[in-house]
């Protein structure tokens, strides 16, 4: 159980307007990216497979195929570095984690689109 203080810390940590987004949805997540002294954003596109934790510390997985391998990248909700998240398209599922994705390919891992 958390204290009031806890609370009031984590409270200030987070974003004003979180990305509304679920598990199933392709999405665009762009990322601020540091290079010695110079800042940039870059995209990161793919399909959300898990949201995990709550509050301050609440992160989604985003996996894609690169090159032909699966590359997943957790990143947090309510990072700075998170600029925006944008929904390409919402996908139906009726499980909260996608993991069984990991084992399939192309046609077999696509998901229907909720409307």
């Amino acid at each position: 159980m958390k204290t009031a203080l806890l609370e009031k810390v984590e409270q200030s940590q987070l974003k004003e307007t979180a990305p509304e987004f679920d598990v199933g949805d392709s999405v665009r997540v762009h990322v601020k990216i540091k290079e010695g002294e110079k800042e940039r954003v870059q995209v990161y596109a793919g399909t959300v497979i898990a949201r995990d934790g709550g509050g301050a510390n609440e992160t989604f997985t985003v996996r894609r195929i690169s090159y032909g391998e699966g590359v997943e990248r957790v990143f947090p909700v309510h990072s700075p570095y998170v600029v925006k998240v944008d929904v390409d398209r919402r996908g139906k599922t009726r499980r909260a984690k996608l993991y069984y994705l990991r084992t399939r390919t192309s046609k077999q891992s696509r998901l229907k689109e909720r409307v």
